[in-house]
Formats: structure tokens, sequence, C-alpha cells
């Protein structure tokens, strides 16, 4: 699997399948439940929280972080949004459009503050 070279926009769609065929290829689908596929991820929802956990507060843009560090986030992050594909995937669940959905409801939940 190359990895790309120049930065697109990936949808959702693509990612998964490109996780399905990942997973396919290797016959673990089997392993692929939503009970392990959560599991998983809660474990790299950890993982990703050591990378923050003695650092205080951090600076958007990460101007102090070594290149080094900023690739360890890219794989972690990585890993959480892999995980999380995947487990909407198996549950059946349009993970795009579950997330739209959800930004109207925040809308409607906590509206513009209206000025007086």
């Amino acid at each position: 699997m190359s990895v790309p070279m120049s930065s697109k926009d990936v949808s959702l769609q693509e990612l998964k399948h490109k996780l399905a065929d990942f997973a396919s290829a290797r016959g673990w689908e089997q392993y692929h439940s939503p009970r392990n596929l959560l599991l998983a991820l809660v474990g790299e929802v950890g993982e990703l929280s050591e990378i923050f956990q003695w650092k205080g507060e951090v600076a958007k843009g990460l101007p102090n972080w070594s290149e080094d560090d900023k690739e360890h986030l890219e794989e972690e992050l990585s890993d959480v949004l892999l995980y999380l594909i995947q487990l909407a995937d198996v549950c059946g669940l349009d993970l795009g459009k579950a997330a739209l959905t959800k930004i109207v409801k925040n809308g409607h939940k906590y509206p513009l503050p209206t000025l007086s």
C-alpha cells in the first residue's frame, strides 16, 4: 500500500473501503466485532492521551513540538480515526451523515446568542 505524496481530501467512504480491503486480505474480519473495535478504539484514545499527559496547555499548531512528536501525534490520531470508521461500518452506520446530523442538532441545542 503506497502513501500519497500530496495532501488531498480523503472521504470517510474511501477510508472505510481501504480498511475493509486491508482486513479482508488478512482474514481479520472475524475479529472486528463492535465490542472488539470499541475496545481497540479506547486503547488508542489512551495512547493519544499519553502524548498530552504531562505537557500542560499546548499552543495551536504545536509550534514547540519536534517533527518526531508531531508524527507520533499524527499516527495516534489516525489510529483513533480508523478504528472509529471501522466501528461505524460494522454497526451499519453512515458516520459522515451522522456527524453532519449531529452538527445540525448541536446548532439547535446551542443557538447563536441574540443581540439585544
